[in-house]
């Protein structure tokens, strides 16, 4: 049985949350680091949490890839993994407190629908266009009578003005929600929660008190802030590291070139060879090998850059096979 925390019992308590989609590559590794040395450093707690509510791609064995990736790294974490699969009445009853505070509306609108429509404006690309209230003035007879055809999504209405993130990387970051993304989904039409909704309620269970990862989710912090809100939850610290980019200037995947860390822990290349190129693109060594431990002391989140780290995937294969 997963265990799941109610309560905070450490001042800080982080987690690193992977989708077993895929194999995991540099850029997670980048990021469960940055985030294992932080709450080390501050004497905290670090959590696993297995982010597989997408069973169209998510697969047993790669969420066994992904953990024996870990431990091969070296990363150890304060209690059993977290399996999002395990905990969907958490989400119902996070929802179902939305709903009886009228929190949310049924929408029956198909993406393609969203897209055509005339007054649906570009929103935030996780979310698609910005959604036009199609929904929002049905009354429930005439949800219900929808309802018998395609089974509703269920959508968040955010309150309006600003709503900041103090980002402890990116300084104030603030974002008025219902003008700037609208109502956004927070359970799919097939009783899935979104991410939106799920990491809130995780995060809150699992009594995160910081929260590390990439800075292209920073727009997505003004919407769980608000759920936050609405759900009475406390609202974690953040920290938004900068994306490693590959030679296309996107965000690094396997596509860039670099190996996934199955590939490396397949080849024997020894951990704190990667852990040493992660510590130098961070300012925090040189790129030699170096352990995790060793680390700890150094750490500390201004010394991290603050804009994104070009990839050489050729560097990287110099430093971790030759």
């Amino acid at each position: 049985m997963w265990h799941v925390w109610a309560h905070v019992t450490a001042t800080h308590r982080g987690r690193f949350a992977p989708s077993p989609t895929g194999r995991l590559h540099l850029g997670n590794a980048w990021a469960a680091v940055l985030g294992w040395l932080w709450a080390r450093s501050e004497g905290g707690e670090f959590l696993l949490r297995i982010e597989d509510l997408d069973t169209a791609r998510s697969r047993l064995e790669l969420t066994e890839g992904l953990l024996a990736d870990l431990d091969w790294l070296g990363l150890t974490f304060d209690g059993p993994p977290v399996l999002q699969s395990r905990r969907l009445d958490l989400y119902r009853a996070a929802f179902e407190r939305l709903r009886a505070a009228g929190k949310v509306y049924p929408c029956h609108c198909t993406r393609s629908e969203i897209a055509r429509a005339v007054a649906a404006p570009h929103g935030p690309a996780d979310e698609g266009p910005r959604y036009p209230g199609t929904c929002l003035g049905l009354s429930e007879a005439e949800s219900a009578e929808r309802s018998r055809t395609r089974l509703p999504a269920w959508r968040f209405r955010p309150r309006a003005g600003q709503t900041e993130v103090r980002d402890l990387l990116h300084g104030s970051f603030a974002q008025d929600v219902a003008q700037d993304v609208g109502d956004f989904v927070v359970l799919r039409n097939d009783g899935v929660p979104s991410y939106q909704l799920a990491v809130v309620v995780d995060d809150a269970a699992m009594g995160i008190t910081h929260v590390l990862r990439g800075d292209d989710l920073l727009a997505s912090t003004p919407r769980q802030m608000q759920l936050c809100e609405a759900l009475g939850l406390p609202v974690p610290v953040y920290a938004h590291v900068p994306l490693l980019l590959g030679p296309d200037g996107k965000r690094l995947a396997k596509r860039a070139g670099t190996p996934s860390l199955a590939e490396l822990r397949e080849r024997r290349v020894a951990p704190e060879r990667l852990v040493g190129l992660l510590a130098g693109w961070a300012g925090l060594g040189d790129r030699r090998p170096v352990s995790l431990e060793a680390l700890v002391p150094r750490f500390a989140l201004d010394r991290l850059p603050r804009a994104p780290v070009p990839v050489d995937p050729s560097a990287v294969h110099e430093v971790l096979f030759r």
